[in-house]
């Protein structure tokens, strides 16, 4: 794993020192070695954390000719399937490593490389001979890659802060993508909180050539519109699920430093430690956090799956104080507005990862999203069978006992509940029903927004420009798959796994592998029918069937914890002048991009213990951190001057190419 940038020159060579600057910003990520290559035309940057061919893996890395450069951020966990096939055609290879099994596939397949790809993946290559820059993202978005284009220049990087070291790119708020933020909790790609700072979407790849972008969809998450499997099949699926994901978690067990396991005590992560301490055949090291808080905290369970599996554990401490202490750090690395604090604990987590001299960790992500885990699935379900008959007085106590831990909810009239949750005919309709809720909840934050910003933004345009993202055969799906995909296509890869995961775990350069979300996993879980996945309310069924037996028994049958962290209430549990700082009246005046008097409110409110609810928690940590990316890695600006700026660059000849790419993005 590790931290990757470039650059493709227009006009001339380009400045000498960009590169080392570049990979400067993103050093965290590459702490064993850093390389460059640098032509007329491109340049290619590499800060590397070493875990596969330790020696021989260095990058940027060439082919034998010097015609083909990669730089690679990932691992390619099928690399060794991969090295034989590729053998066997005649090809030599010099090194070990999975990266330059990427080349000679490239040499082989071209562009269309990346379809036999198994891992997790973000790399640019650079092919002289066609003067072309070939960029690439994994299926699911476990890797991140990000791009801009000046006058002079297109650049990439597996972080923000590397294009931020060219002086030609901007460091402005996209007021749109806050607008997105404060709905979705993310931004839609291609747009990230940076006005003119895009991101590679998941499964897409990216070619510049003569000037002009082009972008397309290698892969993408597909549900069927009929059933496919049986189901009363269910001991045949559930032997043919648990058999892809320990092959999943075996190949993902190649390293050549020790692998490691998060585990929570829930289901997902202790399945998979379970299965890696069997193919790995020796005692497994595996890491969690702990809160002093015990609304947030599993460590019985933890301490019950370290027992049951026999592994040597070490717990990161967590409390609000410890969240307030590295917040500014997490919102750097995260580049983006968070809405949770959830993230901070994440990042106490690999910090002790680090420490305890591991570089790689195993993780549950992705089981909660195909296989039906969240709250969000079993709600849906609720309100379904609520607005059947939506005069029942019974049925919306099923919501009730489904969030028994937000008390705002629990003192709500059934009135409020019926409009909050949605359940009218043409709520049912909706494609978008089973997040109605979570997002109308979101986006009344926008109502600390100033006046300016508001104008900025683009409210009517969310859902329509959401909807041109989805894929083409979303509205005949079952809307438990649609469910399934808007989790699993949207908040996975922008949120879960980007601002909980790769962020944090690689800011203390720590690679995080998902075997849930190997694309053989996903494929198969994505054919299930509902009713293996959610048996009436009982989530992950199947899952729960396959593991018996290899899990404790008490923790296959728990019900799903959401995993939380104290948000607001972290910042006023002693004297914090970040609060003080970032969101005195003057400093918000300054900014405007919120309204003064509405966040000097809220700021009240929590000092004097009368914030409780989600909006407000939501609320407080969505400002905050979009003040500290404002201080830390912004420019400071009005919201007048940057929605001036966005709509000039509607109309800028400086960013066509990069702008029809987009335009082709949607389209292809």
């Amino acid at each position: 794993m590790c931290g990757i940038c470039g650059f493709v020159n227009f006009t001339g060579p380009g400045e000498a020192g960009l590169l080392p600057a570049m990979i400067s910003a993103i050093h965290h990520r590459g702490p064993d070695d850093t390389g460059f290559y640098r032509c007329a035309q491109a340049g290619l940057g590499h800060a590397r954390l070493s875990i596969i061919d330790v020696e021989g893996g260095r990058q940027p890395m060439c082919n034998s000719d010097g015609t083909l450069w990669i730089t690679f951020n990932g691992e390619i966990f099928n690399h060794v399937e991969l090295r034989e096939e590729l053998s066997g055609r005649g090809h030599r290879f010099r090194t070990r490593s999975d990266t330059e099994v990427i080349l000679h596939l490239y040499q082989e397949e071209g562009e269309r490389c990346v379809e036999r790809l198994n891992g997790q993946w973000a790399f640019g290559i650079w092919d002289a001979r066609a003067s072309k820059l070939f960029l690439s993202r994994d299926r699911m978005g476990v890797r991140p890659l990000f791009y801009t284009r000046t006058s002079d220049q297109f650049l990439f990087g597996s972080e923000i802060k590397a294009l931020l070291a060219c002086p030609q790119v901007t460091r402005e708020l996209d007021l749109q993508a806050l607008d997105q933020i404060f709905t979705f909790w993310f931004a839609l790609p291609p747009r990230t909180a940076f006005r003119n700072i895009h991101q590679l979407p998941p499964g897409h790849s990216l070619t510049l050539q003569n000037g002009e972008v082009r972008i397309w969809r290698h892969w993408t998450l597909e549900f069927p519109a009929e059933e496919e499997f049986p189901e009363d099949a269910v001991d045949r699926l559930a032997e043919e699920f648990l058999a892809l994901l320990t092959d999943a978690t075996r190949i993902r067990l190649r390293s050549d430093v020790p692998v490691g396991a998060y585990l929570s005590g829930g289901l997902d992560s202790t399945i998979i430690a379970a299965l890696a301490r069997k193919a790995a055949g020796r005692r497994l090291r595996t890491f969690s956090v702990q809160f002093d808080d015990p609304a947030y905290d599993e460590t019985p369970f933890q301490r019950e799956a370290s027992r049951f599996l026999g592994t040597d554990h070490s717990a990161a401490q967590c409390t609000g104080q410890d969240i307030a202490r590295v917040f500014v750090d997490v919102v750097r690395h995260a580049e983006q507005p968070l809405l949770r604090a959830a993230p901070a604990p994440m990042f106490l987590l690999s910090k002790l990862v680090h420490d305890s001299g591991f570089k790689v960790v195993l993780t549950g992500e992705g089981a909660d999203e195909m296989m039906g885990g969240y709250d969000i699935f079993k709600e849906a379900k609720i309100r379904r069978f609520w607005a059947r008959d939506a005069d029942s007085s019974l049925r919306p106590l099923l919501l009730r006992r489904l969030y028994p831990y937000l008390d705002d909810l629990q003192r709500q009239p059934p009135q409020y509940l019926k409009r909050f949750f949605h359940v009218t005919a043409a709520d049912r309709a909706s494609p978008f029903f089973s997040h109605l809720p979570r997002w109308e909840l979101t986006a009344k934050l926008k109502t600390f927004l100033s006046a300016e910003a508001r104008r900025a933004a683009s409210p009517d345009c969310l859902l329509p420009e959401l909807e041109r993202t989805l894929s083409a055969s979303y509205h005949g799906w079952r809307p438990f798959h649609q469910a399934e995909y808007l989790e699993a296509a949207y908040l996975l890869p922008e949120y879960i796994l980007s601002s909980q995961g790769d962020r944090m775990a690689m800011a203390h350069a720590v690679e995080s592998r998902y075997p849930f979300l190997d694309h053989r996993v996903v494929e198969f879980t994505a054919r299930l029918s509902p009713r293996l996945k959610m048996k009436v309310l009982d989530e992950k069924h199947l899952l729960r069937r396959a593991a018996a037996g290899i899990v404790p028994e008490i923790i296959r049958k728990r019900r799903k914890m959401p995993y939380r962290a104290p948000d607001g209430k972290s910042f006023f549990s002693s004297k914090n002048e970040l609060v003080d700082d970032l969101l005195s009246p003057d400093q918000i005046q300054r900014d405007g991009v919120f309204d003064s008097r509405s966040v000097n409110a809220l700021v009240a409110k929590f000092k004097s213990g009368r914030a409780t609810g989600a909006k407000d928690n939501m609320a407080l940590l969505g400002i905050l951190s979009t003040e500290i990316l404002l201080k830390h890695l912004m420019q400071h600006q009005t919201a007048s001057r940057s929605r001036e700026r966005t709509n000039n660059y509607a109309d800028s000849g400086t960013n066509t190419s990069v702008h029809r790419g987009e335009l082709s993005l949607r389209t292809l």
